[in-house]
């Protein structure tokens, strides 16, 4: 049920916002109940794990996006010495014990949180809209939280106070995964699948989204990402692939009713980018505005889904445990995962 809130007395229309109260910071994750943990669960059948991460590194560069970048690691040093191959012996907090055998190696990593497969926050998109009905609209995110506010600016080191990836993190995100075969439809073309193409894939393969489960699509992306060996062509990714048609209004109506808690896939955004054309004043990304601001609903972009996809195409499964929780980052809005399906 609705409730009020300080921040907002207008809501979006077909949100969730107050659906879990005036101060909820999970959105759809609160549909991962202890059922659907145990539904996942009840999933696991042969004892397999597949990791659906992409080597982090990956795609490589940055012509996919260029403000984001590869990890760069370095040894962390103690005073001028770099902490890597370093006998013990010779440290100074250790100094008088020359007969110690360790052996020490330790690293940094400067990490861009959404360059490879990743968790988008509630906190990484939001929307202009008026939510306390003073005719102007607002910055504002899930819920009403306000830009400035508690979404502030990273430069003074304090990030999203609210919406953060940490609260995502201490959900410790697992349920029931379903996994959808797009690339055995379409291959390797670029398809904008709207609601009904997508509904025909589904009854076709038999999935049945139930409330809490995490619906995970499989295109042949990131295969191909990590057949190019960190140096993606954009051209022919951007150009390739199926994609959801985020402006296809019957698609976002059916995300609202189907219950699911988070929305994954294995190419650059869930949707496809540049979206088909809108009228009037509109998302660039309307699947994100409609996922992230509207209902509180993760978006899980660049998994590595193929080898999970071969195993349940021959196994004629479509279900598996999910195990993805993102960094307990605070005051991030992004983050990578190393997700793990379990059949």
């Amino acid at each position: 049920m609705q409730e009020g809130s300080a921040r907002w007395t207008r809501r979006p229309e077909g949100s969730t916002w107050g659906d879990w109260g005036p101060d909820d910071q999970l959105g759809r994750l609160n549909l991962i109940t202890p059922a659907a943990v145990k539904r996942g669960i009840a999933e696991v059948r042969e004892g397999l794990s597949f990791c659906l991460s992409l080597p982090l590194n990956l795609p490589g560069g940055n012509l996919l996006n260029p403000r984001r970048h590869p990890p760069k690691l370095a040894p962390t040093l103690a005073g001028e010495t770099p902490m890597y191959n370093q006998p013990v012996a010779g440290m100074a907090h250790y100094s008088g014990k020359q007969d110690l055998t360790d052996v020490v190696s330790d690293d940094a990593v400067l990490l861009y949180c959404q360059y490879s497969t990743q968790w988008d926050s509630l906190a990484h998109v939001g929307s202009l809209f008026d939510c306390d009905g003073s005719g102007e609209p607002k910055r504002v995110y899930y819920n009403g939280y306000r830009a400035g506010v508690e979404i502030e600016n990273p430069q003074a080191a304090s990030g999203a106070t609210a919406l953060g990836i940490d609260k995502q993190a201490e959900k410790a995100t697992q349920s029931r995964g379903l996994l959808v075969d797009l690339k055995s439809i379409y291959g390797d073309e670029r398809a904008y699948v709207g609601f009904e193409a997508l509904m025909q894939a589904m009854e076709r393969q038999r999935v049945a989204v139930e409330e809490g489960d995490i619906l995970c699509l499989y295109t042949g992306f990131a295969d191909r990402v990590l057949e190019m060996a960190g140096t993606p062509d954009p051209e022919v990714l951007h150009g390739a692939y199926a994609v959801l048609d985020g402006r296809d209004p019957a698609l976002l109506q059916w995300i609202s009713d189907s219950g699911m808690a988070a929305l994954v896939a294995d190419n650059y955004a869930v949707e496809g980018l540049p979206s088909r054309p809108g009228q009037g004043s509109c998302a660039a990304m309307p699947l994100h505005e409609h996922c992230l601001f509207k209902l509180g609903l993760p978006l899980g972009e660049l998994w590595h889904l193929g080898a999970l996809a071969d195993w349940l195409k021959r196994a004629e499964r479509q279900a598996f445990l999910l195990t993805a929780p993102p960094l307990r980052l605070p005051g991030a809005v992004g983050s990578p995962v190393t997700p793990v399906a379990t059949v």
